[in-house]
C-alpha cells in the first residue's frame, strides 16, 4: 500500500500551479478538507449529494484561481476553501428559493390546466444538444456523466455500474470529464447558457 502523499499549503499551491501533481493534489484537498465542509453544507440543510457538489464545485473554483496566479496566501488553503463552498451553498439556497418563488408564481398564475407542452419540450432539447456533446467525451465520460446526471446516481451508485477503485476515484474522473465538457462548450455562449442548469 503506497503512502499517502502529503503538502504543506504552499507545496499544494505549486504542485496545482505546475500541473505536475494535480490528480494527487485534488486527492489530498479531498482528504484533507472534504469532511469539514460537507458537514457545514449538512448543517444548513444540506443533503450528501448537495455537500459532494458543493465541495467539489468550490474546489474546481479554488484550483482555477490558483491556476490564473490569484491565490494571495492571505487565508490558509482549508480555510479559503470554506469561504468559496459556504458562497456557492448560500448562492445555491437563493437560486432555489427564488425558483421555488418562480414555480408556485407560475402555478398561481396559469389556468390550472394547461399543460406545461413548451417546459418538456425545451427539457428534452436541451438535454439532447448535452447528450450529444457528452457523446463526443469518450466512452468513459458518457458513463459517467450520464448515470450521474440522468439516472442520479450517487458516486457510491456509479462503483457498481463502472470498474472505478472507489469513490474518490470517480468523483476525479467525474471532474475531468466536466472540465473536458466545460472546454467543449465554453466557445458557444448559447450551447453553454442552455446547458448551465443541467449541468449544475
Amino acid at each position: 500500500m503506497k503512502a499517502e502523499v502529503k503538502y504543506t499549503d504552499v507545496e499544494l499551491i505549486e504542485a496545482i500551479s505546475d500541473g505536475t501533481e494535480l490528480n494527487k493534489a485534488i486527492q489530498f484537498i479531498y482528504r484533507q478538507h472534504a469532511e469539514a465542509t460537507s458537514s457545514f453544507i449538512r448543517h444548513y440543510g444540506g443533503s450528501e449529494q448537495d455537500a459532494d457538489d458543493i465541495f467539489q464545485e468550490a474546489v474546481v473554483a479554488f484550483i482555477d484561481v490558483v491556476r490564473k496566479g490569484k491565490f494571495r496566501m492571505e487565508s490558509n488553503v482549508r480555510t479559503f476553501l470554506a469561504s468559496i463552498a459556504k458562497n456557492c451553498w448560500f448562492n445555491e439556497l437563493k437560486k432555489r428559493e427564488r425558483a421555488d418563488h418562480r414555480n408556485r408564481q407560475f402555478e398561481m398564475d396559469r389556468p390550472q390546466d394547461e399543460p406545461d407542452v413548451a417546459e418538456h419540450i425545451n427539457d428534452l432539447e436541451r438535454k439532447k444538444q448535452l447528450r450529444d456533446l457528452v457523446d463526443g467525451l469518450g466512452e468513459s465520460c458518457r458513463k459517467i456523466l450520464l448515470l450521474f446526471y440522468y439516472e442520479n446516481m450517487t458516486m457510491k451508485e456509479i462503483l457498481y455500474h463502472l470498474p472505478y477503485e472507489n469513490e474518490q476515484v470517480v468523483r476525479n474522473k467525474k471532474y475531468k470529464c466536466l472540465q473536458q465538457l466545460t472546454g467543449l462548450i465554453k466557445d458557444n455562449p448559447a450551447i453553454a447558457r442552455q446547458m448551465q442548469e443541467i449541468i449544475k
